[in-house]
């Protein structure tokens, strides 16, 4: 079974530990089996590849690689904010900012 994430694609969101502490950036994947979401630009990876009809020259690589979703932080208004979900007038969960009360979409 996936287990509901409060984060999604397309989100800001700030890395709370790890090599790239700090970094901000937004999410572009997510594999809920393993719990990790790639950040563009953040936790970048080296990858050594041989010479191929598509990349004749081969080389290195730099790639984003993934980050343990409990290792994020969504950024609402410029900061980081813990996540809450609450029903709103109708009736639908919704996620909300612990911080500011702000409502997310």
């Amino acid at each position: 079974m996936q287990t509901k994430l409060k984060i999604k694609v397309g989100d800001q969101v700030k890395v709370i530990s790890g090599d790239s502490k700090g970094q901000e950036g937004k999410i572009t994947a997510i594999n809920r089996t393993k719990m990790r979401a790639t950040v563009e630009g953040v936790n970048l990876v080296k990858r050594h590849t041989k010479p191929s009809a598509s990349n004749p020259q081969g080389g290195i690589e730099e790639k984003e690689g993934t980050i343990h979703v409990s290792n994020l932080m969504l950024v609402v208004a410029g900061e980081a904010s813990r996540i809450g979900r609450k029903e709103n007038d109708k009736g639908k969960l919704v996620r909300f900012s612990k911080k500011s009360g702000e409502v997310i979409k």
